[in-house]
């Protein structure tokens, strides 16, 4: 049954904007479910609106079945994250961390117990009695983060909140993060550009852009299995190579490019059946660890830059095809010479993970 739904909800503010656009949204309970897209795509003003922090110019919001765009954000029980911690500057952090038990009317000696396990959960003991003026803005977001997850609301809602910590503590978060909505099976929406996080902690991930969802799945299904051109290239770092081609229904397992006369033969892969076989353009998507190096492959290739990054390489290839960057394992690469720019390479491609899109439409054929 779903715990959360958002109906046809949209949001335009006094100036024309459209930042959500009639978007629709089911969450189950106990589900985990990251808004992930670029700056101004509209997770964080879905957020808010679920939040109640803005108001709905159409649509609806129902927690639990029941509409809660008329309440107070104060009556939705939800517990809130901010990006910019939004802590209580005269209170110290243990009594920031305390103050939503307070409201809720918890017991002292239980509200003692609560937020001494989270402090020591957060490792802010010893911060305990400092003010937020006198911590770290990545401290500040953990007094933030902790004060949320004491409480056991109906919704946890996150709009990125590791932000500003650095790269292990963040890590360290996400596990807490994951491992505290686990404990309590409190649905949670969580809001991030990051794709690491995302994928990491989703159950389900949301892709949004311009307003509008542009592909709903488990986070496998959305890098695997993109819905159109815009999840294919965001998705992934880097994200999916794309050739722009002809197939003809002559020879369906030939793409030609369009951008110049050079051919490559990839097999079944371009048989496209029914309403798609025939002659026609087509956008082929390949991601970078699916393009291969083979002296016996058909396409040949100049190594533009090729980047160490320690598990892996990619290297930048000018083809026939345009710019395409293969992933290379970073251990077996250790073994032989890095490539240098000039290098003349023969590439081919995994033909199981080919996927194709309507270069018009930007939708998957």
């Amino acid at each position: 049954m779903s715990f959360l739904e958002l109906q046809h909800l949209s949001k335009t503010f006094a100036d024309g904007t459209q930042a959500v656009r009639s978007i629709d949204l089911t969450c189950a309970e106990g589900e985990f479910v990251v808004l992930l897209g670029p700056s101004g795509c509209g997770k964080t003003t879905t957020l808010r609106m679920i939040a109640g922090l803005e108001s709905a110019t159409g649509g609806q919001i129902l927690i639990g079945g029941e509409p809660v765009e008329k309440l107070a954000p104060s009556e939705r029980d939800v517990g809130f994250v901010f990006q910019f911690y939004a802590l209580y500057p005269h209170l110290t952090v243990r009594e920031n961390i305390e103050f939503p038990l307070v409201c809720s009317g918890v017991g002292r000696s239980q509200r003692r117990q609560r937020v001494d396990e989270m402090l020591e959960r957060l490792e802010l003991g010893a911060l305990a009695k400092r003010n937020p003026s006198h911590l770290s803005g990545g401290d500040q977001q953990r007094v933030a983060l902790a004060r949320a997850l004491v409480r056991k609301p109906r919704l946890w809602l996150m709009d990125e909140p590791l932000g500003t910590l650095d790269a292990d503590r963040r890590v360290e978060m996400r596990e807490l993060i994951c491992a505290q909505q686990l404990d309590t099976g409190v649905t949670t929406i969580y809001v991030t550009h990051d794709q690491e996080e995302a994928m990491s902690l989703a159950d389900r991930v949301v892709v949004m852009d311009d307003g509008r969802l542009r592909q709903v799945g488990p986070p496998a299904v959305v890098y695997d299995e993109p819905d159109d051109l815009f999840v294919a290239h965001f998705i992934g770092s880097p994200g999916m190579n794309f050739v722009e081609g002809v197939i003809s229904g002559e020879h369906p397992g030939m793409l030609r490019a369009s951008n110049g006369d050079s051919a490559a033969l990839i097999g079944d892969a371009l048989a496209l059946p029914g309403e798609h076989a025939g002659t026609r353009s087509v956008t082929m998507g390949v991601r970078p660890e699916f393009v291969r190096q083979d002296a016996s492959d058909s396409i040949a290739a100049t190594v533009v830059v090729d980047d160490y990054l320690g598990q892996h390489r990619n290297v930048h290839l000018d083809t026939g095809f345009g710019r395409l960057v293969m992933r290379v394992d970073g251990h077996e690469a250790s073994q032989r010479r890095r490539h240098q720019p000039g290098d003349r390479l023969q590439i081919g491609f995994d033909q199981q993970h080919l996927r194709f899109f309507d270069p018009d439409t930007g939708t998957r054929i």
